[in-house]
């Protein structure tokens, strides 16, 4: 019984450290090579195979570097997102601390998540709250921090996020809602995306409601305050020719 456990011992730590070495051999192979997919795409779209859904389902994603998107939509997603992006390591602990006291206090939680858990997750896992799926997103949050830029994280996030049903990434969603290319985004377009960002599917960008029109404002106003931060240089992409 104790060489059993031994040996199940021993397997046991050679496959997590096999693994860790695997996803960081992947999160480093992903600094240059932009994801095809990800794993919140593919189970969107196996859900539509194997699901109930009647509607047709068409996923859509066309992946843009960052200096061919809008520097207003990198300033909208980290003004309505996760303003510390820049400064932070991967964690929000200030966040993460008034989360844990509202709920705590009965009130509703507060997402807390940053935009590189927030890529993490998207890109390699999948949703849900289980202890596990934590842990390998604390993970992989650590692992990108250490191995990529914060741009690329940046970058990574605006091509993969969900903007509707469908829909995954910035371009797409342009050329969606807005017709036009994810270039030449306005600040309001820009900002009316990053308000659907907490639930693209409740949330609609093509027909708003009262409160995403009010997000849309709110986040304006935040993207107007963070303009002048000297610290968002080195993030954001280099201005682009955008319409008014």
């Amino acid at each position: 019984m104790l060489r059993f456990l031994g040996r199940l011992l021993r397997w046991t730590l050679w496959a997590g450290l096999g693994f860790a070495a695997l996803s960081a051999v992947a999160v480093l192979a992903l600094r240059v090579i932009n994801p095809p997919t990800s794993a919140f795409m593919i189970a969107a779209q196996c859900e539509a195979w194997f699901g109930n859904d009647p509607k047709p389902f068409h996923l859509r994603q066309d992946w843009r570097d960052i200096s061919a998107i809008s520097p207003q939509v990198a300033m909208a997603v980290v003004a309505s997102e996760d303003q510390q992006f820049p400064l932070h390591s991967g964690f929000d602990v200030g966040q993460i601390r008034k989360a844990l006291a509202d709920a705590e206090n009965g009130r509703r939680a507060r997402g807390a998540s940053t935009i590189t858990q927030q890529t993490a997750k998207n890109l390699f896992l999948w949703s849900g709250h289980s202890f596990l799926r934590k842990g390998l997103e604390a993970w992989f949050t650590v692992l990108m921090e250490a191995l990529w830029p914060k741009q690329r994280i940046l970058e990574v996030y605006l091509n993969i996020a969900e903007f509707g049903r469908g829909l995954y990434g910035v371009q797409a969603a342009s050329r969606a809602y807005f017709h036009h290319d994810a270039r030449t985004l306005s600040a309001s377009e820009a900002a009316l995306l990053a308000a659907v960002l907490p639930n693209p599917i409740r949330l609609r960008a093509d027909a708003p409601s009262r409160y995403v029109q009010g997000r849309q404002g709110e986040i304006m106003g935040q993207m107007q305050a963070l303009g002048g931060a000297y610290w968002l240089k080195d993030v954001l992409p280099r201005p682009a020719k955008a319409r008014r």
